[in-house]
């Protein structure tokens, strides 16, 4: 008895924890983009008011999601928000440039690119749109969506193999058209994946056929 009664505690809360998912997953993702979104922007504020360590920790922490280049961040608290590679030369290692976080003079960059900025904060807005235009948005065709993020990747890779350079102006567009893409693209399928996970399945909703003689 303790064990079928471990077995229906164990099996009850699973069930749960999957209705609850499927009922709140749009609140959950658009509270964990927000959340994830949020230490980057804190980091220049708190090197902004003196507190250098926990700062720091933040940029550390997420170097493993961005390069941080000071060249293609925002910066906050400073003179301007963007800064050319040429004015910043004078200020970086150039063994290590993602490692200059920024000066009082200059002000702190996020801790992100430019490009990951638009990204992220365009798939917070496009998923609290969804949120209001739930049930009249139809998902995006994948063709489409390759259009959407052919730009980036032109970008990024004529960038990254040194054949020009970017700007923030087209960093911050390509990202915010792959924001939106992904977001077109994925959530009316979630949605609709979700929604077939609460509604009940044939076998649990009428009785089974009864069995011929």
């Amino acid at each position: 008895p303790r064990r079928r009664a471990l077995d229906r505690l164990v099996v009850g809360f699973v069930d749960g924890l999957v209705t609850f998912i499927a009922r709140h997953w749009l609140a959950l993702a658009n509270l964990g983009l927000f959340a994830f979104m949020l230490p980057p922007f804190l980091a220049p504020l708190l090197m902004a008011a003196g507190y250098e360590a926990p700062a720091r920790f933040i940029y550390l922490a997420y170097r493993l999601t961005c390069h941080q280049l000071p060249a293609r961040s925002y910066f906050l608290f400073g003179r301007q928000p963007v800064y050319s590679p040429e004015e910043l030369r004078p200020f970086l290692n150039p063994a290590s440039p993602a490692a200059f976080v920024g000066s009082p003079e200059l002000g702190f960059k996020v801790a992100f690119c430019e490009r990951d900025v638009a990204i992220y904060g365009v798939m917070l807005l496009a998923g609290l749109t969804y949120g209001l235009l739930r049930g009249r948005i139809r998902a995006l065709d994948w063709r489409l969506f390759i259009v959407l993020i052919l730009p980036l990747a032109v970008d990024g890779t004529t960038q990254l193999v040194g054949l020009r350079e970017s700007d923030w102006l087209l960093r911050t567009v390509t990202g915010a058209l792959f924001g939106a893409g992904w977001v077109w693209l994925a959530y009316p399928r979630v949605d609709r994946a979700m929604a077939a996970v609460l509604s009940p399945t044939p076998a649990a909703s009428s009785p089974p056929p009864p069995k011929g003689r």
